[in-house]
């Protein structure tokens, strides 16, 4: 068997600039896709260039799973005091919740700086930074990758509250690594990262907009799987995939819960395992064997379906 040969590519001979062609490229639908399947978010586009006083942030997004802001800051190039002084100037103006630093290499004293900041700053700011490479294969077509070096640790997060506040994270965060030791040992695409102490986790499917989501609602003692769609486009994207519902709940095997939420300007399309009670940690390996696979049949179902959308053709 003859195998290629990984060969790395100079940044810049692919984006001469940064405001030129490294920030209009990574505002790119399909590449927010990238970037928010590495991070584990649901970007949706904002702005670029976004004034904040006398500067201009480089790309500010909004998280559909959590309508927050999200600040990207990227330069071609190592590290600098110059990009971490915009980046925390920016956060602050945009009052961001998630800042996302990408550069070409990190400089130890940065991933420091942002280490330092996830873990002295509380659970309102998450910090986030990421090296671009460029890969091909003989004649390929030049791939993007995106190596995550620092982030939040959830876990220290949650467990640095006060206890009268955090059962209830707790108990999240317990189930979700619980989960993710399932995922790991079924060495699934699906990847968990930290101890989340919310009631969903998030995954990409390849296009910003969308997501592919596991959530608990304890009060109704049931579990689910879910697309999640959210932005100006969700009801327009929502109604597409409506047309081929018939095809969709055939493939998928079963009837699927099709749900507008013109308030939260989102949707989703979900699927319930009722009975399921986070609270009963004995049913949790049950549980979690379920949203594992019915995970992947969201994943088989819809995800070149959304990749197929064309929001041109929507009315």
């Amino acid at each position: 068997m003859n195998l290629g040969r990984l060969q790395k590519v100079d940044l810049r001979k692919v984006w001469l600039s940064e405001p030129g062609d490294f920030t209009p490229w990574l505002a790119g639908e399909e590449n927010l896709g990238l970037l928010s399947e590495t991070l584990g978010m649901d970007l949706d586009l904002v702005a670029q260039e976004q004034g904040v006083g006398p500067f201009r942030a480089d790309i500010v997004c909004t998280d559909g799973l959590t309508q927050s802001t999200v600040l990207i800051e990227n330069q071609l190039e190592r590290t600098d005091h110059t990009h971490l002084g915009q980046l925390l100037t920016y956060a602050a103006g945009l009052e961001a919740v998630s800042i996302v630093w990408i550069a070409r290499r990190f400089a130890d004293e940065h991933r420091a700086a942002l280490d330092w900041l996830n873990d002295n700053t509380g659970e309102a700011l998450r910090f986030f930074g990421l090296e671009v490479e460029l890969w091909r294969i003989g004649d390929s077509h030049v791939a993007p990758k995106f190596n995550v070096v620092c982030e939040p640790n959830e876990w220290v997060k949650a467990t640095n509250r006060p206890k009268a506040r955090t059962t209830l994270g707790e108990l999240y965060a317990e189930y979700w690594l619980a989960f993710r030791d399932v995922l790991e040992a079924r060495s699934s695409a699906f990847v968990i990262r930290g101890a989340p102490d919310r009631a969903y986790v998030a995954f990409a499917i390849g296009r910003a907009g969308f997501g592919n989501n596991a959530v608990i609602t304890r009060e109704q003692l049931n579990i689910r799987v879910e697309l999640y769609l959210s932005g100006k486009q969700a009801s327009a994207r929502f109604y597409a995939l409506m047309q081929e519902r018939p095809a969709i709940e055939a493939a998928f095997g079963d009837k699927l819960d099709w749900q507008e939420l013109p308030d939260k300007i989102a949707s989703r399309i979900a699927y319930f395992r009722p009975n399921s009670d986070v609270e009963d940690r004995a049913s949790w390996p049950e549980q979690h064997r379920w949203l594992a696979d019915h995970l992947q049949r969201i994943q088989d179902v819809f995800c070149k379906r959304v990749a197929a959308l064309r929001d041109t053709d929507l009315s």
